[in-house]
């Protein structure tokens, strides 16, 4: 036996070749019946409806406009502070990361007036507060510093 003596039991069967002219497969090679889509390299764009107004067209738009670099504004509220902070404490940045009140040190906080404060605490410049909350603040003694 020599190496072209060898042959595999079940031969490979050809690979269709679609396009390649009258020969391959019938008259049309696969391709249908003639027309744009039978050329080579022809065919029509995703969503084109042969000149007819598209889906897309059809559908109803949303008006508006959404900010990508919107930053949202972590909440809390006066009853946090209450069971967070003792009296005469500052409340800032570093000390609500401290606390995990909040989790990044870069985005917003506001702080909202829902629930009951008795300490004097100082907020700090760099957090927003609402006029509810800054009520309660100075109204338990505390100072609410303005930028």
């Amino acid at each position: 036996m020599k190496l072209h003596d060898l042959a595999p039991k079940v031969a490979k069967k050809a690979k269709m070749r679609k396009g390649q002219g009258n020969g391959s497969k019938g008259t049309f090679a696969g391709r249908g019946c003639g027309g744009q889509n039978s050329r080579a390299g022809g065919g029509v764009r995703l969503g084109f409806e042969g000149g007819q107004s598209g889906i897309l067209a059809h559908m109803p738009k949303k008006r508006g406009f959404k900010n990508p670099n919107r930053v949202e504004a972590q909440v809390l509220n006066i009853s946090d502070l209450e069971s967070n902070f003792k009296d005469g404490d500052k409340v800032n940045f570093e000390t609500l990361i401290k606390l995990k009140l909040i989790n990044k040190n870069n985005a917003k906080v506001k702080i909202l007036g829902d629930g009951e404060l008795s300490k004097k605490l100082e907020i700090g410049a760099e957090l927003l507060i609402s006029e509810s909350a800054k009520k309660a603040v100075e109204k338990a003694g505390g100072k609410v510093i303005s930028a």
